[in-house]
């Protein structure tokens, strides 16, 4: 995976992504404008090296929560990403307010891997997680699917006011 970073110019960081992002998922609309405008490369379907929840919360939004060892390992995509393209990631998932937190975590590949591989992903930010996490009413995901995506409402069609968790 390291080669295929080295030679597309300026550095990039992996990031994961288990959600809307994901091939053929709702916003992925952004990660291929990213693909396109040579500010992403898509390198590959990783899991998380270990287990994290991963919940839907309002509008059908998937959340990953930073609690290692709780929920089940996590399937998703990973692409080396531009600074340029970090910071259209970061204003779709509202890192600025907390919303998401950017946070490291290993991810190893779905052919069998075992090393972990050293990338960032989009955890929901502490004040969404623990609301989201104590009202949780089912299961924990291994992966967000077209069956969670129906659910999901974009952010310019949500109501002005945010949901409080």
């Amino acid at each position: 995976m390291e080669n295929a970073t080295e030679n597309e110019g300026p550095k990039r960081r992996l990031i994961f992504t288990y959600g809307t992002l994901k091939r053929g998922f709702p916003n992925h609309n952004l990660t291929k404008d990213l693909i396109d405008n040579n500010d992403a490369v898509f390198l590959g379907n990783y899991s998380t090296q270990f287990s994290f929840p991963l919940i839907i919360g309002p509008y059908g939004v998937p959340y990953l929560i930073n609690l290692p060892g709780s929920g089940r390992r996590v399937r998703g995509e990973v692409y080396a990403v531009s600074d340029r393209g970090l910071i259209r990631l970061d204003e779709l998932e509202d890192t600025a307010v907390g919303h998401y937190d950017r946070l490291p975590v290993l991810v190893v590949g779905n052919d069998g891997d075992t090393v972990g591989i050293a990338a960032e992903c989009y955890f929901a930010g502490r004040g969404v997680w623990e609301g989201l996490w104590r009202g949780k009413d089912g299961e924990e995901l291994a992966e967000y699917t077209t069956r969670e995506a129906l659910k999901y409402v974009r952010k310019d069609q949500r109501s002005k006011r945010l949901a409080r968790i």
